[in-house]
């Protein structure tokens, strides 16, 4: 990693962060509830487009994220780990970018949702699942909209040739399908 690299992981560390911030801060329970979409999620995509400066800033800015609205120790070190695996599937699977962001998703919703029942009454959905299920089901879903939709539509815009060559000329690493 180079200085433009570190500078960059900063800069996703502190947007994940600051949204989630305003968003608990606008919504409350939508960003930390049962159901957990997070629009800040939605900066997990970049990572098909810019590599692992959001890979580690969205890991970081999770972990502060969580610190700050301190849920319990599990949430503080599994909800990064979770953005951690998540962004590194989407980086890898970058060439395929729609299917990369729609499993990328899978990982938060499993690892996030595997404990949060514990921790906060799980949704009633369709009112014949385990709690612990029917939280997996419902981060997953909080998740493939998040990631695999929003996230992904804007992945999509910023991977213009009219946004991206602006980045490269700057020295970014961009990564574009081939």
């Amino acid at each position: 990693m180079d200085t433009r690299d570190l500078s960059l992981t900063a800069v996703f560390a502190t947007l994940y962060f600051v949204v989630n911030t305003v968003q608990t801060m606008l919504g409350g329970t939508i960003t930390y509830g049962p159901i957990q979409f997070r629009v800040a999620d939605c900066l997990l995509a970049l990572a098909a487009l810019l590599g692992w400066p959001v890979v580690f800033g969205s890991t970081l800015g999770a972990f502060l994220a969580n610190m700050y609205y301190w849920l319990a120790p599990i949430d503080v070190v599994l909800g990064p780990i979770a953005n951690l695996i998540g962004t590194t599937i989407i980086f890898s699977l970058r060439r395929r970018r729609l299917i990369s962001c729609l499993i990328g998703a899978f990982p938060i919703g499993v690892v996030v949702g595997s404990y949060l029942w514990l921790l906060i009454p799980a949704p009633d959905v369709l009112g014949f699942l385990p709690a612990w299920a029917a939280m997996i089901v419902s981060i997953t879903i909080s998740s493939l909209i998040a990631i695999g939709v929003a996230g992904y539509g804007i992945l999509s815009l910023l991977s213009r040739p009219k946004i991206v060559q602006p980045l490269r000329s700057r020295g970014l690493k961009v990564y574009l399908e081939s």
